[in-house]
């Protein structure tokens, strides 16, 4: 895919929709010295686009029962589209699985994986994991505490 050539201006929208996507229009407009309806224009323009994918709650997962964070390592015993892509399908399906990346490397999959804790994880290996077929390794890697954890992309300048 193309990257999309950004004016300053949608940098700048971007830049301050990453912060607080709950902004309404006429706030936005106005600390981007546009009308509204230009405004509103070019967000809409970001979104049908795909550049903005959508919006959403940032949820803290200790909150919420969710206070495991494992960071789990897949390798396949044969690499094949058919196996690989019913792989990345059955993960996808996964609630627990927060983020899953084909990577090379010592393993095929990264994933980032929440659970209430060391029972709730060995549950959804068990249960989920250990009934994929084609999975040679599982490696896991648990988080002591989070250092950073953004969804902000780095835009280049936005003055």
């Amino acid at each position: 895919m193309k990257q999309a050539e950004l004016d300053k201006l949608d940098q700048r929208i971007l830049a301050i929709l990453q912060q607080d996507g709950r902004l309404s229009n006429q706030q936005l407009a106005e600390q981007v010295n546009l009308s509204p309806a230009a405004c509103w224009r070019r967000v809409r323009t970001l979104e049908e686009t795909g550049i903005i994918k959508g919006y959403s709650a940032h949820v803290a997962p200790d909150k919420v029962g969710q206070g495991l964070c494992v960071l789990v390592n897949l390798s396949l015993q044969r690499h094949t589209i058919d196996s690989t892509a019913e792989i990345e399908q059955q993960v996808s399906s996964f609630p627990e699985v927060l983020q899953c990346f084909a990577v090379t490397g010592n393993a095929d999959f990264v994933m980032r994986v929440v659970v209430p804790d060391m029972a709730g994880y060995d549950r959804f290996l068990n249960e989920k994991i250990f009934t994929l077929r084609g999975i040679a390794q599982v490696h896991s890697n648990f988080a002591l505490r989070e250092i950073k954890n953004t969804h902000t992309v780095p835009l280049g300048s936005t003055e």
